[in-house]
C-alpha cells in the first residue's frame, strides 16, 4: 500500500465517523510563545483543550507536520543512528473535544488497524496506565476492560507514568494514555524472545505506532492534578512507522516515504544505501544518508512555512539541523560541494499533492538550502585550518576541550568532526573539558531565560473575553483572570486577561499595544500585550489594588496610530513590489512597530535604486489618493481568496477571515490599520538588503518618523552649507572639495612611500639572525598600507624573514606581521597566530594568513610589550 493511500484511508475512516478533516497547521508556530514548532498533533488545538476557544467541530481528524528537535521532545541526536526517530514526521490524529471518550477511541483504533489496514492481530500489543500512587491516579480499569474485549489479555501490558501518562508540558491538560505497539520481527526472532518483553525497550522492530491520550486532568503549577470540566481524546499515530508496517519492511527508511530521497542521495554522492550493513563502514554511510534524507524534509518544510535559517530562535534550530546533514555528508560521503538542495525537487514530487506549499515555494527552498550549504562548507574548511593550529600548539596527545569548545562555539565547527579528525591524526580530545565548557554555557543560557508561571486565578469563569480594539482605544473592563510569572531576565511580572480589551496583542508582525489600566486608586502600566492559547495577555509589573473592580483600559494612542500607519504601508508596499518586480514576490516576514516597518520578501536579485524609487513612488501615490479602508471582519476564506485576497504562506487561517482592502490591495490580516491611506502621510524607504538566498528586506518609515527624517535631512544640509561657507551651488562645492582631497591624498601616499623607502635602509641594519631566521620587531611611524608595503619590500630581499611592525594612527595601535613563506612550513611560524596572541597586549585582536596578518587594538601603551614578546616565537 503506497504512503499516499495509507494517509488517505486514515482521513476517510474518521471522516465517515463524523470527524471534520482539517489541514495541517504550519510546522513553525509564529504566535505561540511556549513553542517554536508544532511538536505534536495536538499543538494547534491547545486552546480547545484549555477551554479558551470553541472548536468548529467536536470531532476533528488531520495529519500534522511535526518537528521534534528542541525542548522536552528532542529526538535530534537519535535521528539517523536508529531507523525510527525523525526530526520532521507526520502525526495522523483524531480528536474529540468533550464528545466521545475511551470506548469509541479504542474500538475505532482497533477497527482501523485490523480491518481496514489488515494488520495481523497477533503482532500487536497494547499498554494501559498502571496507575500512580504519588499522583493519586488509579489504574485505568476502563481502558483495560475495553481492550479485553478486543485482544488477548496477555497482549495487554501495564505502562508506567513515564510511558503511559501524557502531558502537554509542565502545566496544562494531561491524562493517562493507551498505546498500540507492533512487533514486525521475523518468526525466528519472535521464537527467541516474546514481543511483550521488548515493548518500550527501544527495539527498532518493536515500536509504538499509535497513542490514544485521554485528557482528564489539568496539571497545576504546584504539580498537583485537578479534573478538567470536560473529557477529551487526543490521538497520534506515527505515519512513517505505520507505512513501515503496512509495506512489510524493517525500517521507516525502507518505505516509499524515504526511498526516492535515498535513491537521489546515492545518485548524487555515490554512497550506496544497504538495508543491512555488513560492517562499520557501510553502517556509517547508511547513517549519513538517513540523516540527510530526514533532515532535508524538516528544513525544506520549515522554510516553505516561512522560517529561514538564522543565528537565533527557531531559525537557529533549522540551521543546526541542516548543518548536521551537511557535516555527515562531508565526513562520511566525502561530499565537499552543495547537493542537498537538489533533493527538494524529489520532495516536491513526492509530497506536493498533499502539502502544496512544498511545490509553490520550491525555488525559494532550494536557493536558501544551497546558500546555507555553501556557507557552512566554507566554515568547515576554515575550521579544519584552525584545528590544525590547535594541534600544532598542543603539547602531548590530548587536545584541550576548552579549545575544541571555542571552535564549536565561535566558528560552528562540529565537535564530533573535531573528535574524528583528532583520532585520525593520533590525538585524543579532552571530552570532559569540552562537556564542562558546554555545560557552563548552557547553564548561563538557561538561567537567563528561566521562567516560572503560577496558575491562573480565575475571577470570571467561561470564555467571555473579546477584543474590541478595532473600534475602540479606551474601554471599561474587568479582569477575568491573572497569574504571576517570574523570569531571570525581567523579574516578577503579571499577566492579566480582560473581558473586553482594546489592546492589540503581538501577532502578524505587529508589536503588541502598550498603555495603562486606570482605576479610582491607581494607574497600572501595560508594558506589552501578547496572545497565548487564544487569551490576550496584558503584561504589567503590578496588579491593581482591587482586581475585581472596574478599570478603564487606555491604549497608547500615539504608538497605536504609528503602528497602524506602518501596517497599512506594508500592504501597499507588498502591492508595489508585486507590481514593479513581478508576481513572484511574496511576503516572507514583517515587523510593524510604532517607529518603523520591516518587510521581507522573495526576490532573486538586489532591488536597484531605480526600482526602489518606483516602489516608493507607487506607495506614496496610493497614500496621496486618499484610499479608504474597506474592512470585512468575517468573510469565508474561500470567498476572500476568490475575490483576490492575498494569503501568506506559513500563516494559520480559519474558515472565517478578516480582509483588508485599500484600492486594489487586498490581504487577509488581523492587524490594525488606518481609516484612510492619507493617514500614513508619507512613505520613505531607508534600507534594502539581503536576508538569505532569494529573500530581500526593506526597512521603511512613515508618518511621524518620516517627518522627523526629512527635518533631520534639511538640518544636515543647512550644516553642510555653513561648513562650505554657504555656496550658491552646494553640490558643485562638495565635488570641488572631493577633487582637492583626492589630489592631496595622492601627494600624501607618495610622501609615505618615499618615507618607507628611506626607513627601509635604516631597518635593514637592525635585522638580527636568531636560530637561522632574519628577525626584526620595531615600532614604525607608518599607516597600515605603508607598514604592509615596507614588510613586503623587506620580504623580497630576505627568504627567511620574520618581521613585526608596531604603529599608532589616531591613537589606534596596530601590529603588522610578515613571515617568509619558506619558513612558515619549515619553522612552524604563523603570522595569524602571532598577531592574535600579541594583540592581547594592545587590547585587541586580528588575523590573516600564515605569512601575513594584522591586529588592531585600543591600548597604545601596550605596544612596547607586544614588540618585546615578538622574539618569544623563535625559542
Amino acid at each position: 500500500m503506497k504512503s499516499q493511500e495509507i494517509r488517505q484511508k486514515f482521513l476517510n475512516f474518521f471522516e465517515e465517523r463524523g470527524h471534520m478533516v482539517v489541514p495541517s497547521a504550519p510546522i513553525v508556530l509564529k504566535d505561540d510563545p511556549t513553542l517554536m514548532f508544532n511538536n505534536s498533533g495536538m499543538a494547534q488545538f491547545k486552546e480547545y483543550f484549555l477551554g479558551n476557544a470553541k472548536p468548529k467541530s467536536n470531532r476533528i481528524t488531520d495529519t500534522q507536520k511535526c518537528l521534534r528537535v528542541s525542548g522536552k521532545h528532542n529526538d535530534l541526536e537519535e535521528v539517523g543512528i536508529d531507523t525510527y526517530h525523525h526530526t520532521m514526521f507526520e502525526m495522523l490524529g483524531n480528536w474529540s473535544f468533550g464528545d466521545y471518550f475511551k470506548k469509541e477511541a479504542i474500538n475505532w483504533a482497533w477497527e482501523l488497524l485490523t480491518e481496514v489496514y489488515n494488520i495481523p492481530k497477533d503482532i500487536l500489543y497494547v499498554t494501559v496506565f498502571e496507575g500512580s500512587e504519588e499522583e493519586n491516579v488509579p489504574f485505568d480499569q476502563e481502558a483495560y476492560d475495553i481492550w479485553s474485549t478486543l485482544i488477548d489479555k496477555d497482549r495487554i501490558l501495564m505502562g508506567n507514568k513515564k510511558d503511559n501518562f501524557w502531558e502537554m508540558g509542565d502545566q496544562g491538560p494531561c491524562g493517562p494514555c493507551t498505546e498500540i505497539h507492533v512487533d514486525i520481527r521475523s518468526a525466528e526472532e519472535k521464537a527467541k524472545i516474546a514481543g511483550r518483553e521488548l515493548v518500550n525497550g527501544d527495539h527498532p522492530q518493536v515500536v509504538e505506532i499509535w497513542n490514544n491520550v485521554f485528557m482528564e486532568f489539568n496539571r497545576k503549577a504546584d504539580g498537583s492534578l485537578e479534573k478538567l470540566p470536560a473529557q477529551h481524546v487526543d490521538t497520534g499515530m506515527g505515519f512513517e512507522r505505520l507505512c513501515m508496517v503496512l509495506q512489510g519492511v524493517q525500517s521507516n527508511y525502507d518505505t516509499d516515504v524515504f526511498s526516492p530521497l535515498i535513491a537521489k542521495v546515492s545518485e548524487l554522492t555515490g554512497g550506496k544505501y544497504t538495508m543491512k550493513a555488513k560492517d562499520d563502514e557501510e553502517e556509517k554511510i547508511n547513517i549519513a544518508i538517513r540523516v540527510i534524507v530526514d533532515h532535508v524534509r524538516a528544513v525544506a518544510f520549515a522554510i516553505a512555512d516561512g522560517q529561514l535559517p538564522s543565528n537565533n530562535g527557531a531559525g537557529y534550530v533549522i540551521r543546526r539541523i541542516l548543518r548536521r546533514a551537511i557535516r555527515y555528508a562531508f565526513t562520511f560521503l566525502d561530499k565537499k560541494e552543495p547537493f542537498i538542495y537538489e533533493l527538494v525537487e524529489v520532495l516536491s514530487a513526492q509530497m506536493g499533492a498533499f502539502f502544496p506549499e512544498i511545490t509553490s515555494q520550491k525555488e525559494l527552498v532550494k536557493n536558501v538550502i544551497k546558500e546555507e550549504e555553501t556557507s557552512f562548507l566554507r566554515t568547515l574548511e576554515q575550521g579544519l585550518h584552525l584545528l590544525d593550529n590547535v594541534i600544532k600548539q598542543t603539547e602531548g596527545k590530548v587536545v584541550s576541550g576548552v579549545k575544541a569548545f571555542e571552535l564549536y562555539d565561535t566558528f560552528g565547527f562540529p565537535i564530533d568532526l573535531t573528535a574524528l579528525i583528532l583520532r585520525e591524526k593520533g590525538y585524543e580530545l579532552d571530552e570532559a573539558g569540552f562537556d564542562a565548557a558546554m555545560l557552563e554555557q548552557k547553564t548561563r543560557s538557561r538561567a537567563a531565560s528561566e521562567v516560572s508561571t503560577d496558575d491562573w486565578t480565575v475571577l470570571v469563569s467561561g470564555n467571555v473575553e473579546q477584543f474590541v480594539g478595532y473600534d475602540q482605544l479606551e474601554n471599561e473592563v474587568k479582569i477575568t483572570r491573572y497569574r504571576k510569572i517570574d523570569s531571570k531576565k525581567d523579574g516578577k511580572l503579571f499577566q492579566i486577561v480582560l473581558d473586553a480589551t482594546p489592546f492589540y496583542p503581538e501577532g502578524g508582525g505587529q508589536v503588541g499595544d502598550t498603555g495603562v489600566l486606570v482605576s479610582a486608586n491607581d494607574t497600572i502600566e501595560v508594558i506589552d500585550t501578547k496572545k497565548e492559547n487564544n487569551l490576550i495577555l496584558h503584561i504589567v509589573r503590578e496588579l491593581p489594588a482591587n482586581v475585581e473592580g472596574t478599570l478603564v483600559a487606555k491604549v497608547d494612542i500615539d504608538a497605536r496610530k504609528q503602528s497602524m500607519a506602518n501596517h497599512s504601508a506594508t500592504h501597499l508596499l507588498h502591492q508595489a513590489l508585486r507590481t514593479i518586480l513581478g508576481t513572484h514576490v511574496e511576503q516572507k516576514g514583517s515587523l510593524v512597530a510604532p517607529t518603523h516597518l520591516r518587510f521581507d520578501f522573495s526576490h532573486f536579485s538586489k532591488v536597484t535604486e531605480e526600482e526602489l524609487a518606483q516602489v516608493e513612488a507607487f506607495v506614496n501615490d496610493r497614500i496621496h489618493d486618499h484610499l479608504p479602508l474597506v474592512e470585512r471582519r468575517s468573510i469565508p476564506m474561500a470567498q476572500a481568496i476568490a475575490e483576490g485576497a492575498m494569503a501568506l504562506f506559513g500563516e494559520k487561517y480559519g474558515d472565517e477571515v478578516r480582509a483588508i482592502k485599500f484600492g486594489e490591495s487586498m490581504e487577509l490580516c488581523g492587524g490594525t490599520h488606518v481609516g484612510n491611506t492619507s493617514d500614513i502621510w508619507q512613505f520613505k524607504i531607508v534600507s534594502e538588503g539581503a536576508v538569505a538566498a532569494g529573500i530581500r528586506r526593506i526597512e521603511a518609515i512613515t508618518n511621524k518618523a518620516a517627518r522627523q527624517f526629512y527635518a533631520e535631512q534639511e538640518l544636515t544640509l543647512k550644516e553642510i552649507k555653513m561648513v562650505l561657507k554657504n555656496p550658491q551651488d552646494t553640490l558643485k562645492a562638495v565635488g570641488a572639495l572631493q577633487d582637492e582631497n583626492a589630489k592631496l591624498k595622492k601627494q600624501v601616499e607618495q610622501l609615505l612611500k618615499e618615507k618607507a623607502k628611506n626607513l627601509k635602509g635604516d631597518l635593514k641594519g637592525q635585522i638580527q639572525e636568531v636560530n637561522g631566521i632574519a628577525f626584526l620587531a620595531v615600532e614604525v611611524d607608518l599607516d597600515a598600507s605603508g607598514a604592509k608595503d615596507l614588510a613586503y619590500e623587506l620580504g623580497n630581499e630576505f627568504s627567511n624573514l620574520y618581521v613585526l611592525f608596531g604603529s599608532v594612527a589616531n591613537d589606534k595601535p596596530m601590529l603588522t606581521c610578515y613571515v617568509s613563506k619558506d619558513i612558515v612550513e619549515s619553522k612552524g611560524l604563523n603570522a595569524g597566530t602571532i598577531v592574535r596572541e600579541l594583540g592581547k597586549h594592545i587590547q585587541g585582536g586580528g588575523g590573516g594568513q600564515a605569512f601575513f596578518a594584522t591586529a588592531g587594538g585600543k591600548n597604545p601603551a601596550g605596544m612596547a610589550e607586544a614588540i618585546a614578546h615578538a622574539k618569544d616565537y623563535l625559542k
